[in-house]
């Protein structure tokens, strides 16, 4: 099977990449450049692609020739403006990239005859958030306070329109939650704030220590995108579908941080900014019990393996071990959880 991801080169796509050519895919992938430091990179993951293309996805023609020229059997769009503080710099970038760039891919999957199956990547800020102790279902309402969130639930309403509108392929929509793992080298984002700092031997500043996130592993997540996929393919799996941890895995930031200095060692700590910052959500879960009961899917890891494989993962590449190997044996070791 021949997979084409958009956003191949971020922090979930080459991990997903390194994931589908274990099980044995060919993976295709196109993006922006590749981030200094980032997975991609770090292990060689051009070399190993059929096709590997730059491409914007605001460029409705770029993003179409590039799907043509793939001509693959199955497309996971991932390309996006991902973090909530970059939208508050760059509303319209954020706006343009998540919203418009979804109806890019949309249209350039239904132009392309080889595509056997869709799945639209959103995320867990789409629902309208009010704090709720309970994990979202599929049918609440969706919304979003911050530019981030508002342009990825435009960009679940589009996706969803679109597939009640127009015919193409089987396509779904995945809801993925607050995820970790090595390699994440994303601006304000905390593991790779705290990993880099620890590195460093400096005390990371925490915004809002008592914030509860949902922790779950990257390989627990894209997991379930392909478990949709295997769905689609199928003759299932239509419509929306939320994927994230359980609830032992809704942990506060301070707590988090606790542990992945204690993970890390050699007296590495953090300090509270007490500073002022823009609003982020201070509860946000999803409940993925749909797709646990429906699909069959489960996570593998809890909250402290996720925690403990992502400090082990930074420890020995900043040691100097070999990215790529690295990452291939925690897949593999994910793999024999079955």
């Amino acid at each position: 099977m021949h997979y084409l991801i958009t956003g191949h080169t971020g922090f979930k796509g080459p991990w997903l990449a390194l994931l589908l050519l274990s099980r044995g895919h060919r993976v295709s992938g196109f993006a922006l450049d590749p981030p200094d430091g980032g997975l991609f990179k770090r292990a060689g993951l051009a070399d190993l692609l059929v096709y590997d293309s730059r491409v914007d996805i605001r460029d409705a023609e770029a993003t179409a020739a590039a799907m043509s020229a793939a001509a693959p059997d199955v497309v996971v769009h991932m390309a996006a403006q991902s973090l909530v503080r970059e939208s508050y710099r760059d509303p319209r970038y954020t706006y343009e990239t998540n919203a418009i760039g979804t109806l890019n891919a949309l249209e350039a999957v239904a132009a392309t005859p080889s595509v056997r199956a869709h799945v639209v990547v959103t995320t867990d800020k789409v629902y309208r958030n009010v704090d709720q102790e309970a994990g979202y279902v599929e049918t609440d309402p969706l919304g979003g306070d911050d530019p981030y969130s508002a342009s990825k639930a435009m960009a679940d309403l589009l996706a969803q329109s679109w597939i009640r509108s127009f015919p193409g392929p089987p396509t779904a929509i995945a809801r993925g939650g607050n995820v970790i793992g090595g390699a994440d080298v994303s601006r304000d984002r905390l593991l790779p704030d705290l990993m880099a700092a620890y590195a460093r031997g400096e005390a990371p500043l925490l915004r809002f220590p008592h914030a509860v996130r949902p922790w779950q592993h990257v390989l627990d997540c894209l997991n379930g995108y392909l478990t949709l996929v295997d769905a689609l393919l199928a003759g299932s799996g239509l419509g929306q579908w939320n994927f994230g941890p359980g609830r032992d895995s809704f942990v506060e930031v301070g707590k988090v941080a606790t542990l992945a200095a204690e993970l890390w060692g050699g007296g590495a700590h953090w300090n509270l900014d007490d500073g002022e910052h823009p609003h982020e959500a201070n509860l946000l879960a999803l409940d993925a019990s749909k797709a646990q009961r429906e699909l069959g899917w489960r996570n593998r890891l809890g909250f402290r393996d996720a925690l403990a494989w992502t400090v082990d993962w930074e420890r020995r590449v900043h040691g100097g071990a070999d990215p790529l190997t690295v990452a291939q044996e925690q897949i593999a070791a994910f793999e024999n959880l079955r």
